[in-house]
């Protein structure tokens, strides 16, 4: 696809550094020379100096026959203008846009037909906190991802030494947990992704992926390690438009507390919560801290725009005895490096977005991507259509699909259960298809795999 990047910064670069590898036509478009130059020395791409939304710039960008529009720069406004450009005067096919600010995703109306044609809004802060909330409503969990509109999720654990998983096989891990039907369709060890099947041995310290349905979550985590216990009391450093969303949807169920430095933005959001408990002061101070009894709290997240500010506080908070602490990093770079050391979870918003982002991007029928241990690997979600003749997978067993080597599948979402994949297991017309993919160069070929054609037999 020939595809127009809007944006060199952080959430750009990230796309950017993932669709060029996938035999994409890829522009980046932004004002800083500098950001622009460092990426093509990077990446194989083309870059554009000048304003995102201006007609001129996008047409120097190739916008004539651009395939999509992913507008991600820092600026709504300019998101929103540029797909107006892009619809107005290219007739650009897709056009995605990042908005953050509140006031325009709370008027959905603005973004369809022609008063501002955005055909996919990507709000990072909307995401984010989903992922965050996802994590606290499973203590014990690294990653949750969720598939086929909830119906089915894919849960990440550490292997403990002193659990009861290190040093079985995959087999016996499977009849472990009772009568509930699990898969684990894949393995990070030592930051290398891992296929496994049923005589794998897991190690300690593996990341291990569980796929189940959603209601058998909290119950298969109860067989396959110590039950960590219920969270009730909640710190979160920050009152952005990610604590705050946060909050609002914690504070039914849980004690929670939120530090915000600045004054104006801590009357606001008092008055936007009902319970939630607003402390204007410094994430980093540890008197604070104390006087708030981050000793109690059972999950301490730390969720400012400032990275070092959320890593020096999420290691205070750990260090004066918060159970669990969640920390945003926004250079996903450092999210391994910290994430190893004394902080339990830290979140990429980079990476939590780009999922989102290359749904959108794929071919065949995809409706979903997730990003697995920083895009190491990747979760889809793809929609077997057709029929036998028309589909490369419809109407075939999974031992029958020419998968290519470095993709498994996991299950399929049939209506509203989940089936485990076997090598048996046929595939249905409308089955949701979650397939593991640990080597991108497959990618292409599942794309394939779930377009339907005219005829293939």
């Amino acid at each position: 696809m020939k595809i127009i990047i809007l944006g060199a910064g952080q959430v750009g670069s990230s796309v950017a550094n993932s669709l060029s590898r996938e035999e994409n036509d890829i522009t980046v478009v932004d004002l800083d020379r500098n950001r622009l130059g460092e990426l093509q020395d990077k990446l194989d791409i083309r870059g554009v100096l000048g304003n995102a939304s201006h007609p001129r710039v996008l047409t120097r960008a190739g916008a004539e026959d651009a395939d999509m529009i992913v507008a991600v720069t820092n600026s709504d406004e300019i998101n929103m203008i540029a797909c107006q450009v892009a619809y107005t005067i290219f007739q650009t096919p897709t056009k995605i846009a990042r908005v953050r600010e509140a006031e325009y995703l709370d008027y959905p109306e603005l973004f369809s037909g022609e008063h501002c044609p955005v055909d996919v809004l990507i709000s990072p802060e909307k995401l984010v906190t989903e992922h965050v909330h996802r994590l606290i409503q499973y203590p014990g969990a690294l990653q949750v991802l969720d598939f086929a509109e909830g119906r089915a999720e894919l849960v990440a654990i550490e292997v403990a030494t002193s659990g009861g998983l290190a040093g079985r096989q995959i087999s016996d891990i499977a009849r472990m947990s009772g009568d509930i039907e699990i898969r684990i369709p894949a393995i990070f060890r030592s930051d290398k992704a891992i296929l496994p099947d049923g005589d794998t041995i897991v190690m300690a310290g593996d990341i291990v992926f569980f796929l189940a349905a959603r209601r058998d979550i909290k119950r298969v985590m109860t067989h396959l390690r110590k039950l960590d216990a219920p969270v009730k009391r909640i710190m979160l450093a920050g009152g952005g438009n990610i604590g705050l969303n946060l909050a609002s949807v914690l504070e039914e169920d849980h004690h929670v507390k939120i530090i915000e430095y600045g004054i104006e933005r801590a009357d606001a959001i008092a008055g936007e919560l009902e319970s939630t408990i607003v402390l204007r002061g410094d994430c980093t101070d540890e008197d604070l801290l104390r006087e708030e009894n981050i000793d109690q709290t059972d999950v301490y997240c730390a969720l400012t725009n400032d990275d070092e500010a959320n890593v020096l506080s999420s290691m205070l908070a750990k260090r004066l005895g918060a159970r669990k602490v969640i920390s945003l990093i926004g250079r996903a770079a450092y999210v391994d490096m910290i994430e190893s050391g004394v902080i339990d979870i830290a979140v990429s918003p980079q990476q939590v977005t780009i999922g989102a982002l290359l749904a959108h991007v794929r071919r065949g029928h995809i409706v979903k991507v997730h990003s697995l241990r920083r895009g190491a690997a990747e979760a889809i979600e793809a929609v077997a259509n057709g029929d036998a003749r028309s589909s490369r997978v419809v109407g075939r067993s999974i031992e029958e699909i020419s998968l290519p080597k470095g993709a498994t599948i996991g299950g399929i979402v049939r209506g509203d259960r989940l089936v485990i994949a076997h090598h048996d297991t046929m595939i249905e017309t409308d089955d949701h298809v979650i397939l593991f993919v640990i080597d991108r160069d497959a990618i292409p070929e599942i794309e394939r795999l779930f377009q339907v054609g005219v005829t293939f037999v």
